[in-house]
């Protein structure tokens, strides 16, 4: 009877501990992060798959946990391929639900400031929105014919195609279960159309420049003042405007990290030497084409550059800019700021 009871006991406690385990592993795994990301369940997946792919992606503690769950509860059978926008806030009884229902939601895709045609493509892969180089295939495939405003592709980066700079950066809402990258593609380029062409028409026509000017001018912008104020990017503009009507070079090393795909490191002599047209190191004209898709702000700083005596500027380490009139000036500000 002793050792009747001492089993007794430890099945009892065993049951006890699996119990604490197996509600605590249904609990969403972070209550409080509610990122919403996409999930692709292929056809013909098993429970085991599922559970593995949820746990890898971090939406369900346990594996393990999530096939006792579904086989209580007799969903092994109705869990459907499809994708499908969860969180790490869910509970594995909702994504089980989720699973069961196929149904779509919403998901929340912001394209930041300064991202590429490249960037965005990444950023679609990343949300398992679309496979890699999708978007950029569409980019340069896709038929854009109905926006006049596109120029024409000779002489531009083939990665970009005519959308590199005419996609407007800004959150958008999609649906996550019937995205269409053309459809995307293309909804960038009418908030483009709606915000800036529209927009900004009397700004543009007043500027006295084409519109493929403007945008390219503001790329440079963008990536030249990034996380600089609205003022530093009309002085920016300014700058960038007289030293191209004086034929003076612009000298944006970002133009060359834009041709040579090298968005971080050194650049070393070697790229300055790049006999790129976009090479603005190189060639004093404006590059063929934008070299990211600028913001609302400094497309803005582009029709509206601030006026000033000032031929140069540059940041040091710091963040920090400094103005100059003549070129030994600019260069008492290297030998300042960037010693």
């Amino acid at each position: 009877m002793k050792k009747l009871f001492t089993f007794a006991v430890i099945v009892l406690s065993i049951t006890a501990v699996f119990g604490v385990w197996f509600q605590y592993s249904l609990l969403a795994v972070d209550s409080r992060d509610d990122t919403r990301t996409t999930i692709k369940i292929a056809e013909g997946s098993s429970v085991d798959q599922i559970a593995a792919l949820l746990s890898e992606r971090g939406l369900i503690r346990s594996p393990s946990a999530f096939k006792v769950f579904t086989k209580l509860n007799g969903a092994e059978a109705s869990l459907q391929a499809g994708s499908f926008v969860m969180s790490p806030s869910f509970s594995a009884a909702e994504v089980v639900s989720i699973l069961q229902s196929g149904r779509a939601e919403e998901m929340i895709i912001t394209i930041p400031e300064g991202f590429t045609v490249t960037d965005i493509d990444a950023l679609l892969a990343e949300k398992y929105l679309t496979q890699p180089d999708d978007f950029l295939l569409c980019a340069q495939n896709c038929d854009l014919s109905e926006y006049d405003f596109l120029p024409s592709r000779s002489g531009l980066a083939e990665r970009g195609g005519q959308v590199e700079g005419y996609l407007y950066p800004d959150t958008y809402f999609v649906e996550a279960t019937d995205f269409s990258v053309e459809k995307f593609l293309k909804r960038l380029l009418s908030t483009f159309e709606s915000k800036i062409i529209e927009g900004l028409s009397e700004y543009i026509d007043e500027s006295g420049r084409d519109l493929h000017e403007i945008v390219t001018m503001a790329s440079l912008i963008e990536e030249e003042v990034s996380g600089g104020g609205d003022g530093e990017r009309a002085m920016v503009s300014g700058i960038l405007w007289s030293r191209y009507d004086h034929s003076l070079g612009l000298g944006v090393d970002a133009t060359v990290r834009y041709i040579l795909n090298k968005p971080t490191g050194t650049i070393t002599l070697a790229d300055l030497n790049t006999n790129d047209p976009y090479n603005t190191r190189k060639f004093r004209d404006l590059p063929p084409g934008p070299i990211a898709n600028a913001g609302y702000e400094s497309i803005l700083a582009t029709v509206n550059p601030q006026d000033s005596e000032y031929m140069y500027y540059l940041h040091d380490k710091d963040g920090g800019v400094h103005y100059a009139v003549t070129n030994e000036e600019h260069n008492m500000n290297r030998y300042k700021y960037l010693k």
